[in-house]
């Protein structure tokens, strides 16, 4: 699933950026729930799922073990010590489930099965005991927003409109006339209901029309989910990412919505009625049942929504993804002004309660270091390393994406027949049918889309870079001679080892994770400075955003400060910062 699309400015761009929902929060910090004194804070509360480190492996991109170009099951585990060393806590895994790949494997045939590209149940039991045994957790996508039109379900649903299955769907009878406008984030029409001759009927898709929407209102839906849950939780995964979870709950009386709602649909699609009585009935089913961590893809529009979801009183979810960070980098740049308001006031409105994912990269998003940093030869590693150090020292779970510690880059694809990515295709295709601008659709999904990140992984200078013995589903990004595992697994300056340094910074100073926030310098456009402290620890992390020579004024005597941290071998004096240039220093 798209990790929830952005919000458009017009609905051609939210598809061809294929970026995350950018959902609006206009509650003032002041006025946020739950806020208690520092010293009750809930948020200090420990739970290792606060503590952990989340990795992210794209399976599909990650190891092919058998030849046929795609990456797979028995790949991951022969990789499984590359993963311990990165010293991560947790694995959250894209869809494995099997699925006939309309959209990744997020359009789903079978929730107990694996897709057969990536292996068996034999090789799925080999992996978690693999991870169980190297002390990694394991957490996996709960897609159930939506099934594949392939699932059984589907296909009885569509049979006969007596079908005991038939209430499974979002079903609208032709003789009403045509169902109200809802608008698709993937259909070439970009239009959700689709028509389906068998019953003279339309079904509903926010996404593919092979992804119709499951009908949550329905209750025996919510107990097929719950037994699915119940099915992987048994096999002892350690989480589930509700993928999309902010749309299950729909008014099925499905009223007109106002003229160009599109523009901001996540408005009218998230938080929809009963959502929060459907997780309540999740936690109690499941969730409250196993020790497992959960997070929701998106948090509505409010963060009244993103406290309902994550406060520990109302036993829903653990934690969910602040977007409005993710989508902030644009083709023309992006504001570092903007960037700190949007992550310092996200931090204080849970510094006392709730708890969020800290992130801004994953499968549905171009390259970290291409998007935010400096994919340039000069800057690649340097901005890198400084985005790593970002997302290692604020508040929340960090959610890290599989090449982005090697500070692998967007590949350069200038043509339409280097991408597979369903929707990019989709829109190319109604822009060449509709007499679009091809040529700006092209140069923008060359900074945007969704499968700059999902090339394969770079383990060495081999053949396909060591990802594998047959032709990769999608090109190789060509510089993996250089940018690769091996070579940065030798270089104790490298990407790689940065990665592992800043991660055990965090493992070993619960400031970085308990600890209270404070932006400085608020009013820098080039640099982010900020404290984390907590009791008698302090720490100061300056990060230089830009190419250039940055000043940054904190208060601080750095004199008296021991740096910890830095990307620089020869790192500045903490007043005039290199370009793209880290330092954390300790506070005496």
């Amino acid at each position: 699933m798209i990790a929830l699309k952005k919000r458009l400015l017009k609905p051609v761009l939210a598809v061809l950026a294929m970026n995350t929902i950018l959902f609006s929060c206009q509650t003032p910090v002041k006025d946020q729930p739950g806020s208690k004194n520092p010293g009750d804070s809930v948020a200090t509360k420990k739970d290792w799922w606060k503590e952990a480190v989340v990795y992210q492996v794209y399976p599909r991109s990650f190891k092919d073990a058998n030849g046929d170009g795609i990456g797979d099951l028995k790949g991951i585990i022969s990789k499984l010590d590359y993963i311990k060393s990165l010293g991560v806590d947790v694995v959250w895994l894209n869809p494995i489930y099997s699925s006939p790949n309309d959209d990744n494997g997020y359009d789903i045939s079978d929730y107990r099965n694996i897709m057969k590209e990536f292996g068996t149940m034999e090789d799925f039991d080999s992996l978690i005991t693999g991870m169980h045994k190297r002390n990694i957790k394991l957490m996996m996508d709960l897609v159930v927003n939506h099934s594949s039109d392939e699932h059984e379900w589907f296909k009885q649903s569509r049979s006969s409109r007596n079908s005991p299955y038939r209430n499974y769907y979002h079903w609208w009878n032709a003789e009403r006339g045509k169902p109200p406008y809802r608008y698709s984030l993937f259909d070439i029409n970009h239009d959700a209901w689709k028509y389906d001759s068998q019953t003279n009927a339309y079904y509903l898709h926010y996404f593919s029309r092979k992804q119709p929407d499951l009908n949550w209102e329905n209750p025996q839906v919510r107990k097929e989910v719950f037994d699915i849950m119940k099915f992987w939780a048994d096999k002892g995964i350690d989480g589930f990412r509700l993928d999309a979870f902010q749309f299950v709950a729909k008014d099925t009386t499905f009223p007109e919505f106002p003229k160009g709602f599109e523009k901001n649909f996540v408005k009218y699609y998230a938080m929809g009625p009963h959502l929060h009585d459907y997780l309540q009935e999740m936690n109690r089913e499941i969730l409250s049942r196993y020790d497992v961590m959960s997070v929701a893809e998106g948090a509505g529009n409010s963060f009244k929504d993103a406290h309902d979801l994550v406060d520990s009183n109302r036993k829903e979810l653990n934690m969910a993804y602040a977007f409005d960070g993710v989508d902030i980098a644009k083709s023309n740049g992006y504001s570092l002004l903007h960037f700190k308001e949007v992550f310092s006031r996200w931090d204080s409105a849970f510094q006392n309660n709730g708890w969020l994912s800290i992130f801004l990269a994953n499968h549905d998003q171009a390259r970290l270091v291409s998007r935010f940093g400096n994919d340039g030869p000069a800057y690649r590693e340097l901005s890198s390393k400084m985005l790593t150090t970002f997302l290692m020292t604020m508040r929340g779970t960090p959610y890290y994406y599989n090449g982005d510690e090697l500070g692998m880059m967007n590949p350069g694809f200038t043509k339409i027949e280097e991408y597979r990515d369903m929707p990019t295709l989709n829109e190319y295709r109604h822009l060449k049918n509709t007499g679009g601008n091809l040529k700006k659709f092209l140069k923008e999904i060359r900074f945007s889309c969704r499968d700059n990140g999902r090339t394969p992984f770079q383990w060495d200078s081999s053949t396909n870079a060591g990802f594998s013995t047959g032709t990769p589903w999608i090109g190789v990004n060509p510089d993996y001679k250089t940018v690769n595992a091996e070579a940065q697994e030798k270089d104790s300056n490298s990407c790689l080892n940065y990665f592992r340094k800043t991660v055990r910074l965090r493992k070993d100073n619960p400031a970085f994770i308990y600890g209270r926030y404070t932006l400085l310098d608020k009013d820098n456009p080039n640099v982010y400075a900020y404290t984390r402290e907590k009791g008698p620890r302090k720490f100061l992390v300056l990060l230089n955003f830009t190419g250039k020579p940055a000043t940054v004024n904190t208060g601080f005597d750095l004199s008296k400060a021991v740096m910890i941290l830095g990307n620089y071998a020869k790192p500045s004096d903490g007043i005039m910062l290199h370009p793209y240039e880290a330092l954390v220093y300790q506070i005496k």
